[in-house]
């Protein structure tokens, strides 16, 4: 007859039988980080990155170009679109899209952050035709109940 021996540490659970084989069972979640997963462990920690798992997203990037764009235009480094996308060697439309995305919702720019998004939005989503009300952004995307927190 196998005795079953069960024992709980935290949210971690360990079987022993009596032939000593042994199971243990740790509950992780699985965070998408761009085209990698991450790991987090039990008691909510997450496990430290690995040096080459700091690389921005291209999401995370946009983000970053589209606002030090922005401030190029706001301290006057450049007067027009078109001069910074000259300066930069881009497309004036290009800037354009990625100087869009310093209008979204907080939650929306935190998500990008923290690398939450829906897996089916992208860059296109939203860069073009990016509303400018909050709520709508959040519902083109599928983020409709966030407006709760952040109004």
């Amino acid at each position: 007859m196998n005795e079953i021996l069960i024992a709980k540490t935290g949210q971690a659970e360990m079987i022993t039988a009596s032939d000593g084989s042994l199971t243990i069972s740790v509950p992780i979640r699985i965070k998408r980080r761009g085209s990698r997963k991450a790991v987090t462990l039990p008691d909510g920690e997450a496990m430290q990155p690995r040096p080459w798992d700091d690389t921005p997203t291209p999401i995370q990037l946009a983000l970053a170009r589209g606002h030090r764009w922005l401030a190029m235009l706001e301290f006057g480094e450049a007067r027009t679109l078109s001069e910074v996308a000259e300066r930069e060697g881009m497309d004036r439309a290009y800037v354009s899209r990625m100087v869009n995305l310093t209008t979204l919702a907080p939650d929306i720019v935190a998500a990008i952050l923290d690398e939450t998004l829906p897996q089916e939005v992208t860059l296109f989503d939203l860069a073009s035709g990016t509303p400018l009300l909050w709520e709508e952004q959040r519902a083109r995307i599928g983020l409709a109940d966030a407006s709760v927190r952040y109004g």
